[in-house]
């Protein structure tokens, strides 16, 4: 079974004055790489976080947000009375020294001065954050879901083009013994042609030909060829995570590829190496966003 990389997973969850969202995605890397957006108190928790999304994903790109939405009326923010009326007063006399009206801009002017606003930071509840974590869980266990349907997708794609490789393979074999007859027939004319004293050994050219036709002998690359084709639809097959080695599998099969459309020697299976590669070329493209 394979997973995908790209996935998507969402949890939420309601406090006595707050509305929490988490929010995780996760695309296609070589590495595991996480980004987090942390809202609030949550932040000195970033650590924690980290942790439980390498401990719980493998690769990718991941974004995760913590949002936090407060509910009613309640404010962290509030006015610091005094100061305010000692910068009024200030201002006051500063507006009747340069025989100034005083205007609403006044006040919006000091609440922007240092010390107008009060922020009182919030303490982290642990009952509240063993909650947020649960949900963070939740959040991971959606996106794993996520993966595995994607996963599902992309293998029977994957292997519908490793069906056609075979299958391109399969159809090799008709040309291979025309290919043979026809090289054949063609050294035996041209050396008819040539004038060598009136005489040929005949043994010594059967000799040269077998040798020539072993180099151009591409059963081998054929048998090796399917041999990793069965590979491939065992290790994809496995339990395990297996993006990697199934990209070392389709190197494998391209060699063979290639070495099949460099011995041809013959333009109809030059065309089937061709149509095989391009198979080939959307496998990896696929293998890129696997596990």
């Amino acid at each position: 079974m394979i997973k995908s990389m790209t996935g998507y997973g969402k949890a939420e969850c309601e406090l006595s004055t707050k509305k929490i969202t988490i929010e995780i995605k996760s695309l296609n890397s070589k590495q595991l790489d996480i980004n987090t957006r942390i809202s609030g108190i949550y932040r000195e928790k970033d650590i924690e976080i980290r942790k439980i999304i390498s401990d719980r994903l493998e690769r990718g790109k991941v974004d995760f947000n913590l949002y936090c939405e407060h509910l009613g009326a309640e404010s962290s923010a509030t006015i610091n009375k005094p100061i305010v009326n000692n910068y009024y007063n200030q201002l006051i006399d500063i507006y009747h020294e340069l025989n100034m009206e005083m205007t609403e801009l006044a006040l919006q002017t000091i609440l922007r001065l240092p010390d107008s606003v009060k922020v009182e930071h919030e303490e982290l509840d642990e009952q509240e954050w063993i909650l947020i974590v649960s949900k963070i869980n939740e959040a991971i266990d959606k996106l794993n879901m996520f993966r595995e349907q994607e996963g599902k997708a992309l293998e029977s794609d994957i292997l519908s083009h490793i069906d056609q490789i075979r299958q391109l393979k399969n159809l090799v074999d008709p040309y291979e013994t025309e290919r043979i007859d026809r090289i054949k027939t063609r050294l035996t004319d041209a050396l008819n042609n040539l004038s060598v004293n009136g005489q040929s050994d005949p043994n010594r050219f059967e000799q040269e030909l077998i040798f020539y036709l072993e180099k151009l002998d591409i059963n081998e690359e054929k048998v090796r060829l399917e041999n990793h084709c069965v590979y491939f639809y065992e290790t994809i097959k496995e339990p395990i995570p297996s993006g990697k080695k199934l990209g070392f599998i389709a190197q494998e099969i391209g060699r063979e590829i290639n070495t099949m459309g460099s011995k041809a020697n013959h333009s109809e299976i030059q065309k089937l190496v061709i149509v095989m590669k391009d198979e080939l070329e959307k496998i990896k493209e696929q293998l890129l966003n696997i596990l």
